[in-house]
């Protein structure tokens, strides 16, 4: 750049392309690496005329030294990298936008994903419009998003040829690629960039493992939030799905296993497909105690909660309250205190007989706390119903019912967890989350008062109405009770885990002085049955096969998996969705929106704060938004209390 008259060679070499107006984008050395991608650190500026040229160059080299390049630079250990300034002549697009040769979610390299908005394509690249998608496998070119407003960017047509011209280039440098493109006025496609994909996912199939719909985000996958390693696979996963089914068998008198698999190392359930042979079954197994609680647990208790409670809810609450319960604390009281000279046999043995426990442990919470959501469905149709002036969707709803409910709040307890996959640290083990948040009896308080005015509002409503009061006030008793019993068995069913983490890392140690491992943690990468082996005196190292499986494992843990699979039966439909829209309610969602689950009623305003493990903690602070891929017990110092409206 100091070479003199660089300035008009530039803008004699621009008058050359034969344009009114340029791009002038940089380019640096060290861009789309492997493990690193400048992409955006820099500067590109568009419809430059020749006299802004200089200045243009000049600002696009001066952002090679910027903080934020500065910043990346230390964190990937790198240093100060050659840069070059490209001046190329501005397309006038009536759209353009970008083009993947594989998925970038899934890396499946039979699909193009082309995404394009009208006009330029800075909105998109710059993340201020999402834009329109469309995937292309082959011939089939599909719309996979439209544009929010319903404008039409692309044809069918333009999208195939977008494909061609990135599969042209992917094919010609052995790779996926990345490319930047435009249609100008006359419906000539321009290439403006292209670059090697990087960060993408190796290629996987999300295939429902079997017939009917499989959810992620289903019973114990509530608590996997992300793939799972081979040990928990191999070993604990299967103890607790046994489990359930002998806490199953204990109430009902039968077994009716939910399918379950992994796929890609994520956790999915199915429920049981129903059949004549089932229902057999149940009948005879079960007799008529079977079925007796499966009506009333299933069905019943979507449209008459409080009978559903009276005819054999409660009877189950209190059974895993007097019985179960005490047996499971006891179980870890003695675990605890005999797991720290056992063998490593014993230490086996503890941890099926823990793993059982606490799968009997999760059937109570399906069957008996898994009932509050369902209740809410039918508590939500009422206020619809009968109270939908009083109790408005968009303040909340029947949510504003169950809100600082004493014992339904979340508490911060030492067997907290991230994940019931044991390889993860439980909150003990976590660093303190020093968030300053207000009081939380204050705000409870405040809560209280907020129910007991909708409470009383909701009364004098239906004063004239005392066939319909009565009945809001059996709806009211049983979805608040059951609001708390959710929360006390939810917040309980870990209580093995601290154990159930010290008896597999002491295998693991047992099996580094046995040579098989190079640290204790490395036995979360083994399978049960290799654990078991080596335990047993069998020789043979596992070294390369552990560092192979977490590797893959951490391949898995980056892929977004989804939250379905497979299609519900025809005639039954996806029940669950279903009762979960009643209960959360419906409403329209507007441009740029970001969807989630909300975890209870009300609004809040704050800036956002995106968590994605306990490393995040230390930055969250009071009034921040918190959005995350999903949250666990152990996040609970974020969440002291239900935030208010």
């Amino acid at each position: 750049m100091d070479i003199d008259g660089w300035e008009a060679s530039v803008e004699a070499a621009a008058r050359s392309l034969g344009a009114a107006r340029f791009a002038v984008r940089s380019s640096g050395a060290a861009e789309d690496l492997p493990d690193a991608s400048y992409a955006g650190l820099y500067e590109t500026y568009l419809n430059v005329s020749e006299d802004g040229l200089a200045a243009a160059v000049r600002r696009c080299f001066s952002a090679a030294a910027a903080e934020r390049v500065s910043a990346y630079h230390e964190r990937h250990g790198g240093g100060p990298v050659a840069m070059a300034v490209l001046v190329q002549a501005m397309v006038d697009p009536v759209a353009a936008g970008v083009a993947f040769t594989a998925h970038p979610v899934f890396g499946d390299r039979d699909q193009t994903v082309i995404t394009a908005v009208p006009g330029l394509g800075d909105p998109l690249v710059s993340g201020e419009s999402v834009g329109a998608e469309w995937t292309v496998t082959g011939r089939d070119v599909r719309t996979s998003r439209p544009m929010p407003a319903g404008e039409r960017v692309l044809t069918a047509g333009q999208a195939q040829q977008v494909a061609e011209l990135a599969r042209t280039i992917a094919d010609r440098y052995e790779r996926p690629q990345d490319i930047e493109w435009a249609i100008d006025r006359d419906g000539r496609l321009w290439l403006l960039q292209a670059r090697p994909m990087t960060a993408i996912p190796e290629p996987v199939s999300w295939t429902a493992p079997g017939p009917g719909l499989w959810m992620r985000n289903f019973r114990l996958g509530e608590w996997l939030p992300e793939a799972v390693t081979p040990l928990f696979g191999t070993w604990l996963l299967p103890v607790l799905e046994a489990g359930y089914l002998d806490g199953m068998h204990d109430s009902v008198g039968v077994r009716v296993p939910f399918r379950y698999a992994l796929v890609n190392g994520w956790y999915y359930n199915a429920t049981p497909i129903p059949s004549p042979k089932l229902l057999a079954r149940v009948l005879w197994q079960g007799r008529r105690r079977a079925v007796k609680i499966l009506y009333n647990a299933l069905i019943r208790v979507n449209r008459d909660p409080a009978a559903a409670d009276r005819a054999v809810l409660s009877d189950l609450d209190r059974r895993w309250r007097e019985t179960h319960l005490p047996v499971y604390r006891g179980l870890v009281a003695d675990a605890r205190i005999e797991a720290v000279t056992a063998t490593a046999d014993r230490l086996a043995q503890l941890i099926d007989q823990l793993g059982r426990e606490a799968g009997i442990y999760l059937w109570y919470l399906a069957i008996v706390g898994g009932s509050a959501w369902k209740m809410e469905a039918s508590l939500t149709r009422f206020c619809r119903r009968h109270l939908a002036d009083i109790l408005p969707d968009e303040q909340g709803g029947a949510q504003v019912l169950l809100r600082g409910l004493p014992g339904a709040q979340p508490v911060s307890t030492a067997h907290a967890v991230q994940s019931v996959d044991w390889y993860h640290p439980i909150a003990t083990e976590l660093p303190t989350a020093e968030v300053t948040l207000p009081d939380a009896t204050a705000r409870l308080t405040r809560l209280a008062a907020q129910r007991a005015t909708a409470e009383q509002a909701c009364r004098a409503a239906l004063a004239g109405r005392p066939r319909l009061l009565t009945q809001f006030e059996q709806l009211r008793q049983v979805n608040q009770r059951y609001a708390v019993i959710r929360e006390e068995q939810a917040r309980d069913f870990t209580l093995a885990w601290p154990v159930l983490r010290a008896c597999a890392r002491q295998i693991g140690e047992h099996l580094v002085t046995a040579g098989a491992l190079d640290q204790a943690d490395d036995v979360f990468f083994c399978t049960h049955d290799e654990v078991l082996a080596r335990a047993a005196g069998r020789a043979g190292a596992l070294d390369a096969a552990v560092r192979e499986r977490r590797e893959r494992w951490q391949r898995q843990c980056s892929l977004s998996a989804p939250l379905a699979l497979g299609r519900p039966a025809r005639l039954v439909g996806d029940v669950i969705d279903r009762a979960v829209q009643e209960a959360r309610g419906r409403g329209e969602v507007g441009e740029g929106v970001i969807m989630g689950h909300p975890a209870s009623a009300g609004r809040a305003t704050g800036p956002v704060r995106i968590v994605h493990g306990s490393q995040d903690f230390a930055a969250f602070r009071d009034g921040d938004v918190l959005v995350a891929k999903a949250t666990a017990p152990a996040w609970t110092p974020l969440l002291p209390e239900l935030p208010p409206s």
